[in-house]
């Protein structure tokens, strides 16, 4: 997953909490209003009645203060309108058949659900009644007792809650969202610095990246330049020792086979020439001696020895691709296997692209792998199509493609674990020229592609 759909999933999931803790904290705020909303009812009431207390008692210059109240007038709109919704008031001590005087709770708020009312009645409880006296200075003037209507406190509530909600709710929707775009660009310049690693990885080590403006974002993308630096440097010095060990590796082979031209050569040739001078003069003798047979018998041994020390000559040399060309050296390498092999497997040549001026060690190159390669596969495989694919491409990747395909088996990811000598020293190859080499499965078999650029 995306670190910035993590980011935003997780700020998500506060904003939830946090519109969680809203919402419990409006129930509980809803719960407390109603009870300020009793004892502010109370408080009105109160006075009000207080100063018809004091007026009937001036008016009526009576000294019975147990009679005056309650007066018929206190039951007024007036009196009503000093009531809260939901709020009911009475007059203590009660009369006869006396209901409470209660404030409007029609159209108050929404019906609640059945879980709400439940949830807020078990959690926080009911709410307790409020009594004020009407006079502190005359005890015996009554009290003013107020209480809530509890369908009408939970519609309240449920109202409260809503009003608060949507505000709450468009509000935390607008800060995911802003959050969510501050950190989508804050982590934007992530995505240049992985390019900027799978340039790296594809051997693009050199890669620039631009100054970012987040302290840790630019430290990041610094040690990823050093980094590609530090591996661009070894490649260059891994390259040029490989190269030298290459070029160390050709002197000897060359001193090794002129050494074997001159000595060895000489010899044979001169084995040769005994063993055929030993024939003829026993054969004028007695041409059925055995010193004729065994001498016949040296020259036979001595021809299979000068032609095995010619193909080791001819292995240890520089290959001709150098001074020939690749394509004639590649035409004349695919025959000489098919002369040997006649009937199968079948060797399909397939060259793309103009190779005459390919020459130098990109040619010796190219030729030792398509030479080890199929070697590996007219040896070690039991293939009956081998196909060698030549291609020069040009363009931005400039750069000679040798594919060989066979279809006869074989495990590619064992084969790329445990290389042979041949194939080390081909990827040596084409590594010191600043190539690549693959080793993947076929339909039928293994492919083995190298990648060698042609500014090598």
């Amino acid at each position: 997953m995306r670190l910035v759909l993590q980011l935003v999933a997780r700020l998500f999931v506060v904003v939830i909490l946090c519109l969680g803790a809203a919402t419990v904290w409006a129930t509980i705020d809803a719960h407390r209003s109603v009870d300020r909303a009793t004892a502010a009812s109370a408080e009105r009431v109160s006075v009000a009645l207080e100063a018809l207390y004091w007026r009937e008692l001036l008016l009526r210059s009576n000294r019975m203060r147990e009679q005056l109240l309650p007066v018929p007038e206190w039951r007024t709109i007036e009196t009503m309108g000093l009531i809260s919704p939901g709020i009911c008031v009475r007059f203590e001590p009660a009369g006869a058949f006396e209901k409470p005087l209660c404030g409007q709770s029609k159209g108050i708020g929404q019906a609640p659900p059945r879980w709400f009312a439940a949830t807020v009645q078990t959690l926080l409880g009911d709410h307790g009644a409020v009594v004020r006296p009407i006079s502190a200075r005359a005890a015996n003037a009554g009290n003013v007792s107020a209480a809530a209507d509890p369908n009408a406190a939970i519609a309240l509530a449920w109202q409260h809650i809503l009003d608060n909600i949507h505000v709450v709710l468009l509000m935390a929707v607008a800060i995911a969202l802003l959050a969510s775009l501050a950190i989508a660009h804050t982590l934007a310049p992530a995505q240049r610095i992985v390019a900027a690693l799978q340039r790296m990885a594809r051997g693009q080590y050199r890669t620039a990246l631009p100054r970012f403006r987040s302290m840790e974002l630019a430290m990041i993308g610094q040690a990823v330049g050093d980094l590609g630096d530090r591996l661009a440097q070894s490649m260059e010095e891994r390259a040029a020792l490989t190269r030298r060990l290459l070029e160390i590796r050709g002197d000897e082979r060359r001193a090794l086979a002129r050494e074997l031209h001159d000595e060895f050569g000489q010899n044979l040739t001169a084995i040769l020439a005994f063993a055929n001078t030993i024939e003829a003069t026993s054969a004028q003798d007695s041409p059925k001696s055995e010193v004729a047979q065994d001498a016949r018998m040296i020259s036979q041994a001595t021809h299979r020895i000068i032609a095995c020390l010619r193909d080791t000559l001819n292995r240890l040399r520089h290959p001709p691709a150098e001074e020939l060309g690749l394509e004639a050296c590649l035409v004349d390498l695919v025959d000489s296997w098919r002369s040997r092999n006649a009937t199968q497997p079948t060797i399909q040549l397939d060259l793309k692209g103009d190779l005459a001026d390919v020459r130098g060690a990109v040619a010796a190159t190219a030729y030792r792998v398509a030479q080890e390669c199929l070697t590996n596969s007219l040896r070690h495989s039991s293939a009956r199509v081998i196909v060698l694919r030549i291609e020069r491409r040009t363009g931005a990747e400039n750069a000679l493609l040798v594919h060989v395909e066979d279809d006869g088996g074989g495990d590619a990811s064992k084969l790329a674990r445990f290389p042979g000598f041949g194939l080390t020293g081909i990827r040596e190859r084409v590594t010191a020229l600043g190539g690549s080499l693959s080793i993947a499965d076929a339909n039928r078999g293994v492919s083995v592609a190298a990648t060698i650029p042609l500014a090598a």
